[in-house]
């Protein structure tokens, strides 16, 4: 497995060309095999894919205790991505918590559930709209000097929210969806933003959710307690109305001899060397067919096919319910 730059300066780190998105084991998708998700997430450091992304809120923090199983025996194998930001109460409520004292207490408890002494890169997962984030942004720069931290990310945040924070500790890495059926960021400025400064771009749901594979052919593909189910993306009218999106994936996978996920992944790949996607992965057999992506080179021919198929803004449907929306660009 080659590896990329996140970052630049003191704040770049270098990763596996190809992430793996461990939220699935653990969130959002239905009830996984645990053991099936560790023999996944082991294999995938045997295949050079070292990249291992969690967050707190997943589960939630059932995903990171499960990882920590893993870098109990592999530590030294990974380059562990994790993330804080979502409060979870005790009545059920999730808030936005970006307050300095909520920063060093998240990492703590984080540090406790995967049982390491350093987290190698650390994301605001949203962003507090009513904390100044030159405050917890200050917060998050004490604990790169205490040790606690290696380097700082961000996540869905807004070209402004990326300027303030990188002006108060550099930025080494933006991670937001980006797929052929999310470009967003091709026009909103995010990653005009985090190029000029060097940042580098960590792409999550890179297969759409699984969307651009072609396997979902209606929201009753999914098992009753998979979250898809209630995202307009995944109603069925809007399946219908994206569903040219795939059949272009399709047809340059038939030409090439792959599969469909492996040409949507190899789009992502095709964006710059400063573009890690991270798909994620509950199964050895969709682990490997991603890794496989990571030898496919789009011709100029290929690539605008596909852009053409699924130009920014042409996807019907938001990509969360509404009331996640608003968390988005803070």
């Amino acid at each position: 497995m080659r590896t990329r730059i996140l970052g630049s300066g003191s704040a770049a780190l270098e990763v596996s060309t190809l992430g793996l998105g461990c939220m699935g084991m653990s969130f959002a998708y239905g009830v996984a095999d645990e053991e099936q998700s560790l023999a996944t997430a082991e294999h995938a450091l045997d295949l050079g894919v070292t990249f291992l992304d969690t967050s707190d809120s997943y589960g939630p923090y059932a995903n990171e205790e499960l990882l920590a199983r893993v870098l109990r025996r592999r530590r030294n194998e990974v380059v562990l991505a994790t993330k804080f930001g979502q409060r979870f109460h005790e009545d059920g409520r999730r808030t936005i918590d970006g307050s300095p004292e909520y920063v060093r207490q998240a990492c703590e408890a984080s540090l406790r559930r995967l049982g390491i002494d350093s987290i190698d890169l650390y994301y605001q997962h949203r962003i507090d709209r009513t904390v100044p984030i030159e405050e917890t942004w200050g917060a998050l720069s004490d604990l790169v000097s205490d040790g606690k931290v290696r380097f700082l990310g961000l996540s869905e945040a807004s070209p402004e929210s990326i300027e303030r924070a990188h002006a108060v500790h550099p930025v080494t890495a933006l991670q937001t969806e980006w797929s052929l059926w999310t470009r967003d960021v091709e026009s909103d400025g995010v990653l005009a933003t985090v190029r000029r400064l060097g940042i580098g771009f960590v792409a999550y749901s890179p297969l759409g959710r699984g969307f651009l594979t072609g396997t979902i052919q209606s929201k009753e593909d999914f098992a009753d307690d998979d979250g898809r189910r209630a995202w307009p993306r995944f109603q069925d009218d809007a399946i219908e109305a994206n569903r040219h999106i795939v059949d272009a994936v399709r047809t340059v996978a038939e030409s090439l001899g792959t599969t469909p996920a492996q040409v949507a992944l190899a789009w992502v790949l095709s964006r710059g060397e400063d573009v890690v996607p991270i798909p994620g992965s509950r199964k050895v057999a969709h682990l490997e067919d991603n890794v496989a992506a990571t030898s496919i080179v789009l011709t100029a021919e290929q690539q605008a096919a596909l852009d053409q198929a699924a130009p920014v803004g042409a996807t019907v449907g938001t990509r969360y319910p509404e009331a996640l929306m608003g968390a988005l660009r803070a």
